[in-house]
């Protein structure tokens, strides 16, 4: 054992209370999923739902002491008090929305993960110098507002906060309404700065890919994250009867986004097949059986772990579009990028340290997926846990992830949070 860490300390994590929470919040906004033993979760965002989860987090850090914070994007911070409260945080957490049809572990283990780590820590008798604060970041997923990640952006000033006021929901809500509401809600909450310089910052996540469980390994020490560019293509053209408009009269918007879509898959080609291109959301209007299209807008998601890569072929998207449609106006707005990341050393080496201590097998590794830590590392040294889940299986509600694979990784965690609360 890290001779930083009490021989106790291992122990101390509780596998079956840390299950049991995992299910109780998987409750709050449950879905039906593939088969009963799997059902899914549905919690956006700035919702009741997404507030009654906070509530009950907030709960639970109390029983075990901790107190609560709130910034103005609704980040919200339950604090472990260090020796030295004025010494610079470690930050640990995740994200508590989910995607509209999800599963119960994207996010919220990583939340949870950590207060079980704390609390670990806290019954372990364990003092540690600097404070240790866990952290749910706002609108992770970007499934009710677009883009992911607003919450951590704003806070590590990627963006500023207003950015993204007048970006709306499927139901015409603006982000600032949805705030303003949430925060109201929360008035009771102590209110802290946005923003901040913690000592560092550990998220824990499922790997939401196969390697992990296809290798036999326990533990993924995440090296970085790969870059994303989203963008959004609009395509006009003209409402038509379907059943006496000549197929060459017609400005089909329709049948101008296949050959757009045909003409994006061969730019985007990739005999390594590390390029990840994706046409995710299409609206269609007037969206009737027997009208040609009017109009028709899609998104792209488009990641690469290699700059270059990622901005030449991200930068070629508007021609290669507009090359391919017939009859349609052109619209191309790039919503959101984050170009890729690497974690600096300190993290993903006392994420080792503490994996090997335990006699786990670990190894590095890159994220596919993008994470609220890619917009830590500007701001402290960074860096993840991976455990395995199922199939690679996420962003469902068939995710799943094993009790003792995640206790793992919450061990990880607790013995990487003293090694750099101490260090």
């Amino acid at each position: 054992m890290n001779d930083r860490v009490a021989p106790n300390l291992i122990s101390a994590v509780d596998e079956a209370r840390h299950w049991v929470r995992l299910m109780e919040m998987a409750e709050l906004g449950a879905i039906p999923g593939p088969t009963p033993e799997d059902p899914g979760v549905n919690r956006a965002c700035l919702t009741p739902l997404d507030r009654a989860a906070r509530r009950k987090l907030i709960a639970w850090g109390a029983e075990i002491g901790l107190t609560a914070s709130v910034d103005a994007m609704g980040n919200l911070f339950l604090r472990h008090e260090g020796t030295d409260p004025a010494a610079a945080p470690v930050l640990t957490g995740s994200h508590m929305d989910t995607q509209p049809n999800g599963g119960r572990f994207d996010g919220i283990w990583g939340v949870l993960a950590g207060l079980e780590a704390v609390q670990a820590i806290r019954a372990a008798g364990i003092a540690t110098k600097r404070p240790i604060e866990i952290v749910a970041w706002t609108n992770e997923e970007g499934g009710r507002f677009a883009p992911g990640c607003m919450g951590s952006m704003a806070w590590s000033g990627f963006a500023p906060p207003e950015t993204w006021d007048n970006v709306t929901d499927p139901d015409g809500m603006t982000f600032r309404a949805a705030l303003e509401e949430h925060l109201a809600a929360e008035a009771d909450i102590p209110r802290r700065p946005l923003g901040g310089r913690p000592h560092a910052y550990v998220e824990g996540h499922i790997e939401q890919g196969p390697r992990l469980e296809a290798e036999g390994l326990d533990i993924g020490i995440v090296t970085g994250i790969q870059g994303s560019r989203w963008f959004v293509v609009e395509l006009t053209g003209k409402s038509d009867h379907a059943g006496t408009t000549p197929l060459l009269l017609r400005q089909d918007a329709v049948q101008d986004m296949v050959r757009a879509i045909n003409a994006l898959n061969i730019l985007t080609q990739d005999p390594r097949d590390v390029l990840r291109f994706t046409v995710g959301r299409i609206e269609v209007s007037p969206n009737t059986s027997n009208s040609v299209a009017e109009r028709v807008r899609f998104t792209i998601d488009l990641r690469h772990p290699e700059k270059e890569v990622l901005l030449a072929r991200g930068d070629a998207i508007t021609g290669v579009v507009q090359a391919a449609v017939r009859g349609c106006k052109v619209a191309v707005t790039e919503r959101f990028h984050a170009m890729p990341t690497t974690f600096q050393p300190e993290v993903p080496a006392a994420i080792e340290r503490a994996a090997a201590a335990q006699g786990l097998k670990a190894a590095r590794m890159p994220s596919g997926a993008f994470h609220d830590a890619q917009f830590l590392v500007p701001v402290c040294p960074t860096g993840m846990i991976f455990v395995p889940c199922r199939k690679g299986v996420s962003h469902h509600p068939a995710e799943f992830a094993r009790p003792e694979h995640l206790a793992a990784g919450t061990r990880v965690l607790a013995a990487a949070l003293v090694d750099l609360a101490n260090g």
